[in-house]
C-alpha cells in the first residue's frame, strides 16, 4: 500500500509492517506518522515524510559547520528555535502534540515529538544523536568519544526547552519526576531504541485517552506498544483495565492472568488480583 490516505485499519498494518520488517532500523519519523494516522486517516504520510526531509535540509545548510558534540547540539537547538519550534507550554495534554504531523505543522509540541524531529534532522547530518527516555520528560544526547574518567559522557539538550542540560540539571529534572528517594545513576542517559521511544510516545497518548475517559482509543495504544513489546507487564495490567472498564470481561482477565504470570511480586500485583476476581465472576455472568 502507498504511504498516502488510509483508513485507521490500514495505519494500524503499516505500523505493524514497519516494526516487523525494520526493527530498531526503523525510520522513527515514519513510526510516529503511522500513530498518527490511526487518529487521522486522511494523514498523507510520504509527503510528510518529505517535508521533514526538507526540513533537514535546511538545516544541514545552517547546521553542518558544527564540529564538535556541543557545538552540534547547540546548533540543532538554534536551528529549531530559529524555524520556530517551542514546546506547548499552554496545553501540554493536547493530543496533537503527541502527532508528529501536527507538531511539524504547528511547529509545538513535547518533548518526546520534538525530540523525533531534533534525530531526524541528525540522522540526515550523520551525526551520533540519540534519545534519552528519561523519566518524565524526554531528551536527546550526543555522545563525547574518547570521554577521560570523570569527564562527561555526552552533551544532553531538553528538546521542549532547547537548553543544554549539565549534570546538575538532569539531576533536578530526574529528582522533580521521581523524588529524591531515588537514586541518579548514567543509566537513566543510556540511548533509547526505536521500539522504546515509540512505546513511550504511545503511553503519553494512552494516559491523555485514559484521562479523557476515551477507553477505546487509549486500547489502541495499549495493543501497539504490545505489539512491540509483547511481554511488557506493566502494559499487560493497563491493558486488562481498560478492558475491564469496557466491560470486555474475557479479554481483561486473560491481560490479568498473564501480568500476574509475568510479575507476582509487583506492587500492584494484590490488587490486580481483587480485581481479578471480580472480574473472573463478571465474564461467569455473560457468559
Amino acid at each position: 500500500m502507498a504511504a498516502g490516505v488510509t483508513d485507521r485499519t490500514a495505519a494500524r498494518v503499516q505500523f505493524e509492517e514497519l516494526v516487523r520488517s525494520r526493527g530498531d532500523s526503523l525510520r522513527l519519523a515514519e513510526g510516529a506518522l503511522w500513530i498518527a494516522a490511526e487518529s487521522d486517516p486522511g494523514l498523507q504520510v510520504e509527503d510528510t515524510l518529505l517535508r521533514i526531509d526538507a526540513l533537514a535540509g535546511e538545516a544541514a545548510a545552517s547546521c553542518g559547520g558544527a564540529a564538535t558534540p556541543r557545538e552540534r547540539i547547540a546548533a540543532l537547538a538554534d536551528f529549531f528555535e530559529a524555524a520556530g519550534f517551542r514546546g506547548n507550554r499552554d496545553d501540554y495534554y493536547d493530543p496533537r502534540n503527541s502527532y508528529l504531523h501536527e507538531v511539524l505543522a504547528r511547529r509545538t509540541g513535547i518533548p518526546i515529538t520534538l525530540a523525533i524531529l531534533y534525530l531526524e534532522v541528525a540522522r540526515k547530518l550523520a551525526w551520533p544523536v540519540q534519545g534519552v527516555s528519561f523519566p518524565g520528560h524526554f531528551l536527546v544526547k550526543h555522545p563525547i568519544e574518547g570521554a577521560g574518567p570523570g569527564a562527561p559522557r555526552e552533551v544532553v539538550l531538553d528538546p521542549f526547552s532547547a537548553r543544554v542540560l549539565d549534570e546538575a540539571a538532569c539531576r533536578a529534572l530526574f529528582e522533580q519526576a521521581l523524588g529524591p528517594q531515588v537514586v541518579f545513576d548514567r543509566r537513566w542517559l543510556r540511548g533509547a531504541t526505536a521500539r522504546e521511544i515509540l512505546a513511550r510516545l504511545l503511553g503519553n497518548l494512552k494516559q491523555i485517552h485514559v484521562e479523557r475517559e476515551e477507553l477505546e482509543a487509549a486500547l489502541a495504544c495499549s495493543d501497539r506498544i504490545l505489539f512491540l513489546f509483547p511481554d511488557a507487564p506493566g502494559e499487560l495490567r493497563d491493558r486488562g483495565l481498560v478492558y475491564q472498564r469496557l466491560e470486555c470481561f474475557g479479554a481483561a482477565r486473560a491481560d490479568l492472568e498473564r501480568f500476574l504470570a509475568l510479575a507476582p511480586r509487583d506492587p500492584s500485583a494484590d490488587a490486580v488480583r481483587e480485581l481479578l476476581a471480580e472480574v473472573t465472576r463478571a465474564a461467569a455472568r455473560v457468559s
